[in-house]
C-alpha cells in the first residue's frame, strides 16, 4: 500500500480531521482518565505524534507517543499510565525528557491486517531516533488474549513454532525488532461508577465482584453495593532500539 507517513508538527493541518478516524477500540478504552489528559495536550506533543496518509491523502492510521522521565532503567508497574502522567508532568514542569513511550497505534478496521501495522510502528520508533532517543518503550496491549483469567505473565509467554510470539501485537512488535522486557500489571486503570460501565457496556454492573467486559484484558472488579467500578489492565513493555 502506497502511504506517507508525516507528524503532526509537519501537518499541523491534518488536526481539522485527525479525530474522524474510525478506530476498533472498545468504548471503555475511551475513558482512562490519564490517558485523556494526554490526548487533551496532543498540540504539546506534535513532533510524537505520526499520522499515515494513503495515496489520495486520507488518514488510515496514527500513531502517538510521549517523552518522559525514566529515572530507572528498570521498566515501571503501571506501563501506559506512568509514561504518560510523567509526559505530562515533564512538560509541565519544563523538564528534559529521557525516554519516550509508545501511546496508541490506531489502523483503520478496513486496513487491519494488511501490514501496515509493521510499518507504523517502525516509523514511531524510527521518529523516536531522529528526536534523538535511543529507545522507544512500548507498554503493548495484546489484544489477542481473550481469556480474561488468564494471567498475563503466562500469555505473553506463548509462542508459535517459529518461536515468535503467539499475540499479533507483540508478534508485530518482535517483527520490527522489538525485544519483550516485562509485564506491566497495572498498566491502565480506569474507574467508574456502574452506571458509567453501563453505558460504556450495555452490561448490568449489578453483582459485585469480577465482571467479564468483551475487548477488556481482564475482569472488570464492579462493587455494586458502593456503585463503583474498576478495571485495571495489564500489559506487556517492549523495548525498541533506534540506532541513536
Amino acid at each position: 500500500m502506497d502511504v506517507e507517513i508525516v507528524t503532526l508538527a509537519e501537518r499541523p493541518d491534518l488536526m481539522d480531521t485527525f479525530w474522524d478516524m474510525e478506530t476498533s477500540w472498545p468504548e471503555f478504552m475511551k475513558h482512562d482518565p490519564i490517558g485523556n489528559g494526554y490526548y487533551a495536550s496532543l498540540e504539546h506533543f506534535a513532533e510524537f505524534v505520526l499520522v499515515c496518509l494513503d495515496a489520495s491523502g486520507r488518514q488510515v492510521a496514527k500513531a502517538h507517543s510521549v517523552p518522559f522521565r525514566l529515572d530507572d532503567d528498570e521498566l515501571p508497574d503501571a506501563g501506559w499510565d506512568f509514561a504518560i502522567r510523567s509526559g505530562l508532568l515533564t512538560a509541565l514542569w519544563g523538564e528534559e525528557p529521557n525516554a519516550v513511550s509508545a501511546v496508541e497505534i490506531a489502523i483503520e478496521p478496513g486496513l487491519q491486517g494488511t501490514g501496515l501495522s509493521g510499518r507504523i510502528v517502525a516509523a514511531l520508533r524510527d521518529n523516536a531516533g531522529r528526536l534523538g532517543f535511543s529507545e522507544l518503550l512500548a507498554p503493548v496491549r495484546p489484544n489477542g488474549k481473550s481469556d480474561v483469567h488468564e494471567s498475563m505473565t503466562a500469555y505473553a509467554a506463548r509462542t508459535r513454532d517459529d518461536g515468535l510470539p503467539t499475540d499479533p501485537w507483540l508478534r508485530v512488535h518482535v517483527r520490527a525488532g522489538g525485544r519483550i522486557d516485562r509485564v506491566a500489571p497495572r498498566s491502565m486503570v480506569i474507574p467508574g461508577t456502574v452506571e458509567e460501565w453501563r453505558e460504556w457496556t450495555g452490561l448490568a454492573f449489578d453483582t459485585t465482584g469480577p465482571v467479564v467486559v468483551p475487548g477488556a484484558l481482564a475482569p472488570v472488579m464492579c462493587d455494586a453495593e458502593h456503585g463503583t467500578a474498576t478495571y485495571v489492565e495489564p500489559n506487556v513493555w517492549v523495548r525498541h532500539p533506534t540506532g541513536a
